[in-house]
């Protein structure tokens, strides 16, 4: 890091007045604001995990309240069961199954405090306080709440890379703003910590932790709009005299005069390089003090991003329910460079990613799905972007990721799910050097980590030499399926035969006698006992699920898959049996990532969510619809409970908004997208060739059926339809009605 003797020049650029804002929190709905849709609590109950805060798409900052709790209900740091607050930390997670980050934590207090999380049965513990839910708004960038231990009113909105805080003390006594740079999130702890004052108005300092993401390290630079009248610092428990203080646990109370009921503002800066950077880049975006301005720049972020896709619907459910799913898509991957394009790469070295972008936060096992697909369509520059990403970090750290965060490989999830993001965008034509990223892909795909060996020396991974068996092995037949479509279009024959060869290899599993994928072992005999409806989380051959949900885990070769039963009849049979059997579940630790069930279809965890449209692909479109629809319309709400598993960083949310076009991606990489039942009346995308519009005839719940399609005035007699010409902008008119029918 750069020494902190550099900071005070760049101080002086940042000197300014600072002006009190008028209330923000009433805003004039417009018929151009897609933003009044958004419902931030939709997945903030039940196992949705989500974010509540203010932040900005993409952005580095993810500025929200943090609870006490800290078991899974609480990783994104919220739940609405609970209105304990600790502070507004400036990184937060969003439907993950594991917590991380909370990096930075502003807490204002009144009066003396411990400097501590603090126990929710002894309200004078710690500095936490209660929100008073009464008060308590959140909108796309943008939170409020107020404090009622100490009588405080709380705003906070955000840009990329800056938190703009804004305090009201309504009893200004021994007023304090708290830097807590000890509680992080969930699995997180400090490993170093420091803080300076900078000037009477600026503190910087950074936060290095280890957790989730073994060796993160945020730096940041704090100013306040009036100065600090006195600054205690914390270190492991001591006070300390001087300016600046350096441990493990560290506190700074910056101490102010205020007067009751006019703001104090904060500025937090972050950066994953330096003081220094951080400093830029609070200079570069949030110069001034105008807090109105910035909540109303936050909304217009928002806004263009969210106006990419234009719905018509009658259903005022309906569309906030969609909205609220494509703004909860747009809260990662999160930016990880700095203004100046430095950023921290997976080496541990400092890089610099020039005149593009470079993003953290990568949910791979989970993204791959939807997320990815749907970000190729309305977002070809971050699309890009994440592909470079991807290529830096192979290059850093020796392979392609699995789940990055914050420069970490935390290697969670099972497979190579990585690969298949990558080779989505080579084939859509996003990889600027596809040669380069086609070897990033096959040498990813080779190492002999994470049960490829196995793989390799039986030809499956044995049940007996590692958990969760199946699950890996089936993921990388997905990957390899991915690697060997760009062998193909880069006419590399072997390459294509070795991996397309690979990518068969969940036909090992295949029992025939019960029709399920189960476990086999060292010497190929079958895993006993079994059970089809048994889970024990993360300790069976599957991954977050069952013999059910893993025997159709095989998106990139339907017609393979249903070859492996006696007759075409038979797989769909089973396939309509998924959703028709008992939702029970049965084991001493069954997953809690098994829900929202139909049947033992489990759409609350991805594995599940490309099989109700096999039956497009296997020539019984009706079916899908029929499945599509269900699934569209019970099991995504407008509650707080409204997502019915993790929304995993965007990936549930991604389901909707493509299915409730009318599509899906199925296979992992190239880009057909399969019919199954529009929900909407008329969809509109901006993307790369201009508009593509959908329009949807004779729409409703009844007439749910596809009846005809025509592209561009012809018609259109496919299953699916194809990236290219979404991206090329053109007009898909779709007829609907209540006959089961198959158009193509």
């Amino acid at each position: 890091m750069k020494k902190f003797s550099t900071i005070a020049a760049l101080c002086l650029a940042l000197a300014g007045t600072a002006t009190t804002a008028c209330s923000t929190d009433a805003r004039q709905a417009d018929e151009n604001s897609y933003t009044q849709y958004v419902n931030p609590r939709i997945g903030t109950g039940g196992h949705g995990h989500v974010f509540y805060g203010a932040n900005v798409p993409f952005g580095m900052v993810q500025l929200g309240p943090t609870s006490i709790p800290q078991d899974w209900d609480w990783c994104s740091g919220y739940h609405i069961s609970d209105s304990t607050i600790i502070g507004f930390p400036h990184t937060h997670l969003s439907g993950t199954g594991i917590g991380d980050l909370h990096d930075v934590t502003l807490m204002p207090v009144c009066g003396t405090v411990t400097y501590a999380r603090g126990n929710a049965s002894d309200p004078q513990s710690g500095m936490w306080s209660y929100s008073d839910r009464s008060r308590e708004t959140a909108r796309p960038g943008y939170y409020a709440t107020r404090l009622t231990r100490y009588d405080i009113d709380v705003r906070l909105t955000a840009t990329a890379r800056v938190g703009f805080h804004s305090y009201t003390f309504h009893r200004p006594d021994s007023a304090a703003i708290v830097i807590d740079l000890q509680n992080g999130g969930g699995w997180d702890r400090p490993t170093e910590a420091a803080v300076t004052r900078v000037s009477d108005t600026m503190l910087a300092g950074y936060r290095h932790s280890r957790g989730w993401a073994n060796d993160q390290r945020t730096y940041f630079a704090a100013e306040f709009s009036q100065p600090i009248s006195q600054l205690d610092l914390i270190a492991d428990g001591s006070p300390v005299t001087a300016d600046s203080c350096r441990g493990t646990v560290v506190y700074a109370r910056a101490n102010l005069d205020v007067q009751a009921g006019k703001p104090v503002y904060v500025k937090v800066a972050l950066s994953p390089t330096s003081i220094d950077n951080a400093l830029l880049n609070l200079r570069t975006e949030l110069p001034d003090w105008d807090f109105d301005q910035c909540v109303a720049r936050a909304d217009s972020a928002w806004n263009s991003q969210l106006s990419k896709i234009k719905i018509e619907t009658a259903s005022a459910d309906k569309r906030e329910i969609f909205y609220t799913a494509l703004y909860h898509t747009m809260v990662a991957p999160s930016l990880f460079c700095d203004v100046n394009g430095d950023y921290r790469g997976a080496d541990g070295k400092i890089h610099n990613c020039g005149n593009r972008n470079t993003y953290t936060t990568f949910s791979c096992w989970d993204t791959y799905r939807a997320a990815h697909p749907l970000m190729s369509i309305i977002h070809p520059q971050l699309t890009a972007d994440v592909a470079n990403t991807f290529l830096d970090i192979h290059e850093q750290q020796g392979k392609l990721p699995v789940w990055h965060l914050m420069g970490c490989e935390t290697n969670t999830m099972v497979g190579n799910p990585g690969i298949c993001i990558l080779a989505d965008a080579v084939l859509k034509g996003y990889a600027d050097d596809p040669s380069r990223a086609y070897n990033a892909l096959r040498q990813s795909a080779m190492l002999d980590e994470r049960g490829m060996g196995l793989r390799k020396q039986y030809g499956y991974i044995p049940c007996d030499k590692m958990k969760e068996a199946v699950a890996y092995d089936m993921e990388y037949a997905i990957a390899d399926w991915s690697v060997a479509q760009v062998a193909k279009m880069l006419n590399d024959h072997e390459g294509y035969d070795y991996f397309a060869q690979r990518s068969r290899s969940y036909r090992n599993y295949f029992d025939p006698a019960t029709r399920f994928m189960r476990g086999k072992d060292s010497n190929g005999k079958f895993s006993t006992p079994f059970n089809p409806i048994a889970s024990d989380h993360r300790n069976d051959d599957y991954c977050e699920g069952n013999a059910w949900q893993y025997t159709f885990l095989v998106p990139h070769d339907v017609e393979g898959l249903a070859g492996c039963f006696p007759s075409a009849d038979a797989f769909i049979g089973k396939l309509d049996s998924l959703f028709t059997v008992e939702s029970s579940l049965e084991g001493t630790v069954v997953s809690p990532d098994i829900s929202g069930m139909i049947g033992q279809y489990a759409h609350g965890n991805e594995p599940s969510h490309h099989i109700a449209y096999f039956y497009t692909m296997l020539g019984q479109p009706w079916k899908s619809a029929q499945r599509v629809r269900q699934i569209l319309e019970t099991l995504y709400t407008t509650a707080p409970e409204g997502l019915c598993g993790n929304e995993d960083v965007g990936a549930m949310s991604a389901w909707y908004v493509l299915s409730a076009m009318g599509f899906y991606q199925v296979e992992p990489a190239g880009g057909r997208y399969y019919f199954g039942s529009p929900l909407f009346d008329r969809a509109t995308l901006k993307v790369a060739g201009g508009e593509f519009d959908i329009i949807v005839h004779n729409n409703s719940a009844q007439n749910k059926y596809i009846q005809s399609i025509s592209l561009n005035g012809k018609p259109y007699a496919k299953e699916w339809i194809d990236f290219a010409d979404i991206a090329a902008g053109g007009t898909l008119e779709i007829e609907m009605g209540n006959k089961t029918v198959k158009w193509y």
